[in-house]
């Protein structure tokens, strides 16, 4: 089998896609060079008592799961390689963290680190837009179609499971906000600002409807982010503060319905 290693250039975030198709074409091209025999091979084949065709259709058969197997190794490497960054990046920020230091914790050479992302800040940018889409996939399920109450009291319970979930995602997002967001401006200026946008018009339209009072739909929005996201940036001051995290199976719903009254009956219409 042509190994997928053999691909020259490393694969990022953007590159993965095409590194995978390039082995499937790459495994067709082997199958085909194998099924053209010399002629003094054919001849044998052909006086063998099995049929030259079954023969052939064999290695079609292994090729193909090889590859398949192939691409979950790849996939798996590269999310274990994301999950190390991410544990790292979240306690020691971009500069305080080194390329040996996550290729020690996802196990793998550093060599074969660089194989997948080309440098640290290629790494660190592959986390960040990973954590920009576990953040905004919540908000996507805003609907005019849906009751507002019930779909904004699901998005604070969507959202408090991440910062009970995913802690250290929600902090390493802070943290580049913090920092003026340097290498996530691009993300930000495009993907979030059009999302936001679009479910703005959604709580516009529950407002015209008289089913929520006038707010703006902004500040709606940043009102929902700090308030849920505080339980992971300030995780250590609420557990100092009640004795208790999100963990606490309890206490996450005591959180998820004090923080749902809170926001929705200051949004009710009056």
């Amino acid at each position: 089998m042509v190994r997928a290693q053999s691909f020259k250039g490393r694969l990022g975030a953007t590159r993965c896609t095409a590194a995978l198709q390039w082995c499937a074409l790459k495994e067709e091209s082997v199958i085909e060079k194998r099924g053209k025999m010399p002629k003094t091979k054919a001849l044998a084949a052909a006086s063998s008592t099995k049929s030259p065709a079954r023969k052939r259709a064999k290695p079609a058969v292994r090729s193909a799961s090889a590859v398949s197997r192939r691409l979950r190794q790849i996939e798996d490497k590269r999310s274990a390689i994301l999950g190390a960054a991410l544990g790292l990046f979240s306690r020691f920020g971009l500069h305080g963290t080194s390329i040996d230091q996550v290729a020690a914790r996802a196990d793998v050479s550093k060599s074969n680190l660089l194989y997948y992302f080309a440098n640290k800040e290629e790494l660190y940018v592959s986390v960040l837009r990973d954590l920009l889409e576990l953040w905004l996939e919540p908000l996507r399920g805003f609907s005019a179609e849906q009751d507002p109450g019930e779909a904004i009291g699901g998005y604070i319970r969507r959202k408090l499971v991440i910062s009970r979930d995913r802690p250290d995602a929600s902090r390493l997002f802070c943290l580049e906000m913090i920092q003026g967001a340097p290498l996530l401006r691009d993300e930000l200026d495009r993907e979030l600002r059009t999302l936001v946008e679009r479910k703005s018009e959604v709580i516009r339209s529950w407002i015209e409807a008289g089913k929520l009072a006038p707010v703006d739909p902004h500040h709606l929005i940043f009102a929902l982010w700090a308030i849920t996201q505080h339980y992971a940036d300030f995780g250590v001051q609420v557990q100092a503060l009640t004795g208790h995290t999100l963990e606490d199976a309890a206490f996450f719903e005591q959180t998820v319905e004090n923080v749902q009254r809170i926001v929705l009956q200051g949004i009710a219409p009056r």
